[in-house]
């Protein structure tokens, strides 16, 4: 009884320690500089990192599914995601996903980003960074280059593609059922952030409203950035919670557009042609399948 009281009493103090270092030394800062930095001691005893996932041996995968899904930031479920999109106005420590995430190529911390979801051929930062801007010269720049002028810096606009104009994320990830636990679980595996192709976007004479993704990043190995930056919590500021946890909990809603199959894992669009509504039936009935999948596990 007494060791039960003791866990019981642990496992508060750990909760409220977490709570109370939500914000740390918010309330305690002489300056504002202060804000956001931990004492020695907190830093000591800090265990803040991702949960690892447990060894799985593919000898304890008693089915799987591979799924690919798209997550819409115009959903208000998907608004964390998204915002801030304007970070003049809030803290270093709150980015959107995809400010996260170029946060963390950029800085070397995520390192495994490929051109597909099949991770075929793994991008530079140069090939990256040229998904991200294009630079376009005016007609009266070539009207100066024409006349010998070099200098035309004036004439030359340079289009960022920035966190605004990220319409969703493309997640790769695999559903199995676990034959020790008996329980399906899933793995997220991959994620992409979805946008306009820059090298089109703005311009009038071409009216294409393609969605493409940027660059897939391999989830693991970003997991470690995704857990540092805070999601702010509408209903508890002083709790927030980390991208890390939000993807790997599945908070957040999407539609299943291509799931691995005979025919070469070809989108839900290809052969439910010009319907979006018999589209979205088809990846429910997709949904429902793997969602069955564990009580017929059960059903003898």
């Amino acid at each position: 009884m007494m060791n039960k009281r003791n866990i019981g009493i642990f496992i508060l103090a750990l909760i409220l320690f977490n709570i109370t270092n939500a914000q740390s030394n918010l309330l305690n800062a002489k300056k504002p500089s202060d804000i956001g930095k931990k004492t020695a001691e907190q830093l000591a005893v800090d265990n803040d990192k991702p949960l690892e996932y447990g060894y799985i041996d593919d000898r304890d995968i008693l089915w799987s599914k591979v799924v690919w899904e798209y997550i819409d930031l115009n959903e208000r479920i998907n608004l964390p995601l998204y915002y801030p999109v304007d970070t003049t106005n809030v803290s270093v420590n709150r980015r959107s996903l995809f400010d996260t995430l170029l946060r963390g190529i950029k800085n070397n911390e995520i390192t495994e980003v490929y051109d597909d979801s099949y991770f075929t051929s793994k991008m530079t930062k140069a090939e990256i960074n040229s998904k991200l801007f294009r630079i376009d010269t005016t007609a009266a720049g070539f009207d100066e280059l024409n006349a010998g002028n070099t200098n035309i810096d004036e004439y030359i606009d340079k289009i960022n593609l920035t966190s605004q104009d990220i319409e969703g994320f493309k997640i790769k990830g695999l559903w199995y059922f676990d034959k020790r636990q008996g329980e399906l679980k899933y793995r997220l595996l991959a994620l992409a952030p979805v946008a306009p192709d820059v090298q089109v976007m703005g311009r009038e004479d071409m009216d294409i409203t393609e969605q493409l993704p940027l660059f897939w990043v391999w989830f693991p190995d970003a997991r470690e950035v995704l857990h540092k930056m805070k999601v702010f919590n509408q209903k508890n500021s002083a709790y927030p919670i980390s991208f890390d946890h939000i993807l790997n909990a599945r908070r957040f809603n999407s539609i299943i557009y291509r799931e691995e199959n005979i025919y070469g894992d070809r989108d839900v669009a290809e052969y439910v042609k010009g319907n979006a509504l018999f589209q979205v039936l088809e990846s429910n009935k997709i949904k429902e399948e793997i969602r069955n999948k564990e009580l017929d596990m059960w059903n003898y």
